[in-house]
């Protein structure tokens, strides 16, 4: 998303986001196993979609992800998490659905199975309309800046799918988000 990034860098849409207490917030998660989990908290207006705050951690649990939501203290209104976030956990039995249920997270939405490219060219149109908060996106921001295709040296070419490095964890959820 470096192109977008940099529209909307030069637009001045990478400032001082303050939360509007009229509207709800919504999060959009990209749940790691074994490496990094990363939450966006947007608000949605008609004419621009507000990037208020970004979250990422690795090594923890979900209660963590939740204490992390309550110390906020937004007014949340939807979590959109991924598809797997249905599959059952070998050690507890329950799926990782049912645990933020069994923790107070409610209003969960499961993001559309859309094919990766169908859901990046989505978001690379929807980014014009996003204003990011600065200090509190700053690691997400970044995540966006850099995400890239992966490229194969053997055969010197670009391959279809996105690089699967730090960056992907932002750059999923933003798609979940946006999609």
């Amino acid at each position: 998303y470096g192109s977008e990034m940099k529209n909307v860098t030069d637009r001045g849409q990478i400032t001082k986001v303050p939360v509007d207490r009229k509207l709800g917030v919504v999060t959009a998660w990209d749940l790691g196993i074994g490496d990094s989990t990363a939450i966006w908290f947007a608000q949605f207006s008609p004419t621009e979609i507000r990037i208020i705050d970004y979250y990422e951690n690795s090594g923890v649990g979900l209660d963590h992800y939740v204490s992390i939501l309550r110390e906020k203290g937004y007014n949340y209104t939807e979590h959109i998490l991924p598809h797997d976030i249905q599959v059952t956990e070998l050690g507890t039995g329950q799926s990782r659905l049912e645990m933020l249920k069994s923790l107070g997270i409610m209003a969960i939405t499961i993001a559309p199975k859309l094919r990766i490219d169908d859901g990046i060219q989505s978001t690379r149109l929807s980014l014009e309309k996003c204003w990011f908060d600065e200090i509190k996106c700053e690691r997400g921001i970044e995540a966006l800046r850099q995400y890239q295709r992966d490229f194969d040296e053997k055969g010197n070419t670009w391959r279809g799918k996105p690089k699967h490095d730090w960056t992907s964890h932002g750059a999923d959820a933003m798609r979940y988000l946006i999609t």
